[in-house]
């Protein structure tokens, strides 16, 4: 380095450790960003399992019971239903409202609205 001139070999070195830096910088971000996504993603599902309902199958003595979307009390393997299909579920006589999470609270004010 005569007369204080940088080497390209240095500047190739400064150049690499500022790639790897961006590189960090940037694998940082998109961790940053997908943890964001999965919470934004997991808040919609249960904001959707709060307006929804489910159905537990029936077991040997017990009635099938109905349950807001959001109960922990029975984790649906399958999909939920709608506000009409939960009307129809409590007006059968083998489907029993859960008594914890009371999912007939809210169905009945509005049944006459529902066809």
């Amino acid at each position: 380095m005569p007369g204080g001139d940088v080497s390209d070999l240095d500047k190739n070195r400064a150049l690499v450790d500022w790639l790897r830096y961006q590189l960090r910088y940037a694998e940082s971000r998109v961790r940053e960003l997908e943890a964001a996504e999965r919470r934004e993603r997991r808040r919609a599902e249960r904001a959707r399992a709060e307006q929804s309902w489910k159905i537990q199958p029936q077991r040997s003595n017990e009635s099938a019971l109905l349950h807001r979307g959001g109960c922990a009390l029975y984790e649906a393997p399958m999909g939920f239903v709608n506000r009409r299909e939960a009307l129809i579920a409590l007006a059968d006589p083998d489907i029993r409202a859960c008594a914890v999470c009371r999912p007939e609270t809210g169905l009945r004010e509005g049944a006459r609205a529902v066809p």
